[in-house]
């Protein structure tokens, strides 16, 4: 249900606690005592996965992280808030350890000020998290708090997006921007926040079409932000695709599944006066997820061609992912349709990109409790890791490698990658892209941005080797503090990235 990389290469995932029994024990003495479902839980409802030798060991959470949210902050610490009943207040904290033995999660006495199921979380330029939203939760608030008279900030504009029955305005989706405010988008509208003084700034036009929030369940990136050295006010676009018709969960109550919506919208949210330009993708799809591929490229996978999000509330899996290509000129050609997976990954399923350039996925399940056998969609255990078409053996010799960093990297500052490519290989078609790890869950990949840097100049140190030296991101606004996966493409080809920390 939830997916968050940490920048020592290790998974935390983790999914609801009051299923019942899961089929991982716990270590001897870390039972849990406060269960909805059971008594006495001996079971891990989390684990550590380890992307390098693929295994994975138990964590424990103490309190229901059913439907909750999450961010790292500067230090490279998970951010995990919220859940349900006894989590709904929760903070908890999962910190990178080397110490494979002994790191788990933390839970604090500090309670969230309001209940937060459903919630959005987005690091801040000054490392704070901001929590948003929620079921009820008509508000934003910060952790660590600034202080203890602002606590909580009102915001009208969550309870204006509700919709009678069916809300339709959960896990809004957030984006930090270039000017220091945050755009939030939920049901069909969107405004661009200042946080700190609570004031709506600009709202911008509705999109046309469907719903595309929680229960009708679209997906939404912000498109990369091309950087040029010395220019902190970078164009930003948003995407926004799939979801569901006004209507679609209550009629998945009673047996009717109704087409989910094929449309994507952009906006350019930084134009003088933004518009909404529609697009098709080649099947509808709702509870999808959209992943940033280190190309600057969009990835689509997973959800249903029917339905909403829920229990038992959609059907028709779309096992294809889609490629999306956002500098295509023709819009025609900018969606292509790739191999499918036998797996459906519908309700509760997430993904979340890899430091290899892989997609992770995981998870999938529409029922109320574990159900394995007798039933259409059964409760899935298993993971994925999906390829996509850069890393085809045939792209090889195009493939960087041996990349590291010299020097630490500064906001506004130069700063050197070296890496290896194949004899006789152009350098003119060379980009370096920095990719912040989302805490994926409920079709949205919190806190992903995706920058492509600004090249100063490319040298050739040896046969293979080059050293290309590129600006780091201008301001914090842009990239806020913490750690990225840097990689450096080649001809559209992705080596293996590195790990910066911005500070």
């Amino acid at each position: 249900m939830h997916m968050q990389l940490l920048h020592n290469n290790k998974v935390v995932i983790f999914d609801r606690t009051d299923f019942g029994s899961s089929n991982l024990s716990l270590p001897h003495d870390k039972c849990r005592y406060n269960d909805e479902a059971i008594k006495v839980d001996c079971t891990a409802h989390s684990i550590l996965y380890n992307v390098a030798t693929n295994t994975y060991r138990p964590l424990t959470v103490q309190t229901d992280v059913w439907c909750s949210s999450g961010a790292v902050n500067p230090n490279g610490t998970l951010i995990q808030t919220g859940g349900y009943h006894a989590g709904e207040r929760k903070i908890r904290l999962f910190s990178p350890c080397f110490d494979e033995e002994t790191c788990d999660w933390t839970e604090l006495q500090q309670n969230l000020t309001v209940k937060r199921w459903y919630s959005t979380d987005h690091i801040l330029p000054d490392g704070r998290i901001m929590i948003i939203g929620g079921r009820n939760a008509y508000s934003y608030e910060f952790f660590p708090q600034s202080s203890e008279t602002d606590v909580v900030f009102h915001l009208p504009f969550l309870k204006e997006t509700t919709d009678p029955k069916e809300e339709n305005n959960l896990y809004p989706f957030l984006y930090l921007l270039p000017d220091g405010n945050v755009y939030i988008f939920a049901n069909q509208r969107s405004i661009s926040l200042d946080y700190a003084k609570n004031k709506v700034v600009r709202e911008f036009p509705v999109i046309p079409g469907e719903k595309r929030s929680y229960p009708a369940t679209g997906s939404s990136v912000m498109l990369p932000m091309k950087l040029v050295a010395g220019d902190f006010s970078p164009a930003v676009e948003v995407m926004v695709c799939g979801g569901a018709n006004g209507g679609a969960f209550l009629h998945a109550a009673v047996g009717g599944f109704m087409p989910a919506s094929r449309t994507c919208g952009r906006i350019k949210i930084t134009d003088p006066d933004p518009k909404w330009v529609m697009e098709d993708m080649p099947s509808g799809r709702v509870m999808l997820d959209m992943l940033l591929l280190p190309t600057g490229d969009v990835i689509l996978l997973n959800g249903a061609s029917k339905g909403t999000a829920g229990w038992e509330s959609a059907i028709d899996p779309v096992l294809n992912p889609f490629l999306y290509e956002p500098g295509q000129p023709d819009p025609n050609e900018r969606f292509s349709v790739l191999d499918p997976t036998s797996i459906p990954r519908m309700y509760h399923s997430s993904a979340t990109l890899m430091p290899d350039g892989r997609i992770l996925v995981g998870g999938s399940n529409p029922h109320i409790r574990y159900n394995f056998t007798g039933v259409k969609y059964p409760t899935e255990l298993s993971l994925e890791a999906f390829l996509p078409p850069y890393l085809s053996p045939h792209h090889s010799n195009l493939r960087p490698s041996n990349t590291t960093v010299e020097g630490p990297v500064s906001y506004g500052q130069e700063f050197s990658i070296t890496f290896t490519l194949g004899v006789s290989q152009d350098t003119n078609e060379v980009m370096v892209t920095m990719v912040a790890p989302s805490f994926t869950t409920h079709s949205f990949a919190m806190n992903q941005r995706l920058l492509i840097l600004d090249i100063v100049k490319i040298q050739q140190v040896s046969s293979f080797d080059q050293k290309i030296t590129v600006y780091a991101p201008p301001s914090r606004n842009i990239a806020p503090p913490g750690y990225y996966m840097v990689f450096v493409v080649h001809q559209g080809v992705p080596g293996h990235s590195i790990w910066v920390k911005m500070e």
